[in-house]
């Protein structure tokens, strides 16, 4: 199956405003996906932007969506954003968050992480987990159920999502009921050849090989990373145990096929999983869903995918 017809034209226009890599910095990255994030989105009955402490003593952004018709103690999202670890926040995935509100009728609670290469790892992930705790722990004053508490990301918010539902179960921390990862980054191994999308979709479909391999320079030393279950999934030791989980991927990505290979882990573990697979799209169709149409489609059936799981979960 090709790419979709209507990505054809604004995967050419990604690569004639693509900067060389040896001229990029994290200032002209941040600046592109910014310009990049659609504006508006589905209306909510209520949008808090709220500071709750951070893990190392320092301020952590969040914010929370509850969309029309929640009613009380609906599911709660924790939302962990994309963008290689580097790049991103509040407002590169605020139509997004409003998107998976809506459609869920779950509250969405944004964590704005620290960033690369100013914060390395562990940074983003110390931050993802305190602010699962936070919720967690203050359900009451949110007016959610702790019992329907959701974590998800998509790409680099996808690595967090995974990672963070690996640690609350090694320390005993809040109980996640479900873990949603979009195009997730699970691994670093970007030369054995175990994962064969990283070649075939090196280039031409929006993220390139190169751009993730300089994403992880940022984060940390890759040759660590890639050993460590923290920042590589997959590499843990054991999965079972770990909450059912929602695994969407795009035909046309590098990070298609170590998305595959953590589905097939999880359930290789005893873990529930559902697998959306959207064979013509391309790394980043959340975003684009807005402006192009089989995109849409392709993140309505997520989002619809991931209702039904929400719906599964205990009250």
């Amino acid at each position: 199956m090709p790419v979709a017809d209507d990505l054809v034209a604004l995967m050419a226009l990604a690569d004639a405003a693509r900067l060389p890599m040896d001229e990029v910095t994290p200032e002209s990255m941040r600046a592109g996906y910014s310009a990049l994030a659609a504006k508006g989105g589905a209306d909510m009955a209520e949008v808090v932007d709220r500071v709750i402490p951070g893990p190392d003593g320092g301020d952590l952004p969040i914010r929370s969506y509850r969309p029309h018709g929640a009613g009380e103690r609906p599911p709660v999202v924790v939302y962990l954003h994309g963008g290689g670890w580097t790049i991103g926040d509040l407002e590169t995935h605020d139509e997004p968050c409003r998107a998976l509100a809506a459609g869920t009728g779950a509250v969405v609670v944004s964590v704005d992480y620290r960033l690369a290469p100013e914060h390395r790892f562990p940074a983003a992930l110390n931050d993802a987990y305190a602010a699962v705790c936070f919720v967690a722990d203050n359900a009451d004053d949110l007016d959610v159920d702790v019992n329907r508490l959701v974590v998800a990301g998509d790409s680099a918010g996808g690595n967090l999502a995974a990672a963070v539902s690996l640690l609350a179960r090694d320390r005993s921390g809040p109980a996640i009921a479900l873990q949603v990862l979009i195009y997730p980054a699970v691994d670093f191994d970007y030369d054995s050849g175990r994962w064969p999308s990283l070649e075939e979709n090196a280039t031409g479909y929006f993220l390139l090989l190169e751009t993730m391999r300089w994403f992880a320079d940022c984060y940390g030393d890759t040759d660590l990373l890639v050993g460590d279950p923290s920042a590589a999934p997959i590499r843990a030791t054991d999965h079972a145990g770990l909450p059912p989980a929602h695994v969407s991927v795009a035909g046309f990505d590098p990070l298609r096929d170590e998305g595959l290979g953590y589905a097939e882990v999880l359930a290789g573990a005893g873990v529930p999983v559902t697998l959306c697979r959207h064979d013509s799209q391309v790394h980043g169709y959340w975003h684009f869903a807005p402006s192009v149409a089989s995109s849409g489609t392709a993140r309505e059936a997520d989002i619809a995918a991931i209702a039904v799981a929400m719906a599964d979960l205990a009250s």
